[in-house]
C-alpha cells in the first residue's frame, strides 16, 4: 500500500481557504496528481483542505471522504514563555528542556499536554488512522502491521502539517515532537509513504519522501513559506 498525505494550499487562515498563490499551487498540484491511479481519497472537513482537493477532485472526476480527524491537529496549550498556541513549534530551548518530549510515549504527558488532553486528542487520531487502515487491509497488531490483505493500493489524505506528522508519529513509532520540529512540508506538498512486508503477513510503514513540492519547481512556482520560520533572526521573516 502507498500513502500519499497531502498539506493543504498556501492557507488564507482567515477565511479557512486559499490565497491566490494557494490556488495556483493547487492547480498545479491537480496536474501531477491526475497522473496517479488512485484508489481512495479522504480529506479533512476544513475549508483550505477541501479547497485544495477540490482541484485535484474535479481534475479526475472523482470525490473525496471527508473525514473529521483529518482536521487540523485540535490542542492548543498554554506554553511557557509564549502565548496560548498549538501544541507544536515551541521555542527550541522550552523543547530541548524536557527530554521526554523525544520519548514516543512520555511526550504528551507534559503538564501543559495534559491540561489540553492532548493525549485523549492523539489517541483518537490513532484510532480513527488504524481503523481506516483496517478498511483496507492492514489491521494494527503492536508497534507493527499485520498484512491481512495486503495490497498496492494508493490512498491520499488531503489535510495539514500538524495532522501529517501526527500521523506519521503513529505510523513510524516515533515522538510527533521530532516530526514538528524537526521536519517542514511546505503547502501542497506530499509525503509518500509505503507498505513494506519483507515477512509475510507482517508490515512496517516506510516514509520515501517528505514534502515534496517538485510540482511547483516545475512550473517555476517557489514554495510558500507557510510552516517555516526565520532563518536568521536578523530578517523580516516569520519569528
Amino acid at each position: 500500500m502507498r500513502l500519499l498525505i497531502i498539506r493543504h494550499g498556501d492557507p488564507d487562515y482567515s477565511i479557512d481557504s486559499l490565497t491566490e498563490k494557494g490556488k495556483r499551487e493547487a492547480a498545479l498540484l491537480s496536474l501531477r496528481m491526475e497522473k496517479e491511479k488512485v484508489d481512495a481519497f479522504y480529506c479533512s472537513p476544513l475549508g483550505r483542505a477541501r479547497d485544495t482537493a477540490r482541484y485535484t477532485l474535479d481534475r479526475m472526476g472523482r470525490e473525496a471522504v471527508v473525514c473529521d480527524w483529518l482536521r487540523e491537529f485540535p490542542a492548543v496549550v498554554n506554553k511557557p514563555n509564549e502565548d496560548q498556541d498549538c501544541a507544536w513549534d515551541w521555542l527550541p530551548r522550552d523543547l530541548t528542556a524536557y527530554p521526554d518530549f523525544f520519548d514516543r510515549k512520555k511526550w504528551m504527558y507534559h503538564p501543559v499536554m495534559v491540561e489540553a488532553d492532548v493525549p485523549e486528542k492523539y489517541a483518537h487520531v490513532c484510532k480513527e488512522l488504524d481503523a481506516l487502515l483496517s478498511r483496507h487491509g492492514y489491521e494494527r497488531e503492536g508497534d507493527l502491521y499485520r498484512a491481512v490483505r495486503p495490497n498496492r493500493d494508493t490512498i491520499v489524505f488531503f489535510c495539514h502539517f500538524g495532522l501529517t506528522c501526527v500521523l506519521l508519529s503513529h505510523l513510524l513509532n516515533v515522538s510527533p515532537m521530532v516530526l514538528w520540529h524537526g521536519f517542514c512540508s511546505a503547502p501542497t506538498s506530499i509525503t509518500t509513504v509505503y507498505t513494506e512486508e519483507r515477512e509475510e503477513g507482517y508490515a512496517y510503514f516506510r516514509t520515501a519522501a517528505f514534502g515534496d513540492v517538485s510540482h511547483l519547481y516545475a512550473k517555476d512556482e517557489p514554495p510558500a513559506f507557510s510552516a517555516r520560520f526565520c532563518e536568521t533572526f536578523d530578517s523580516d521573516e516569520r519569528h
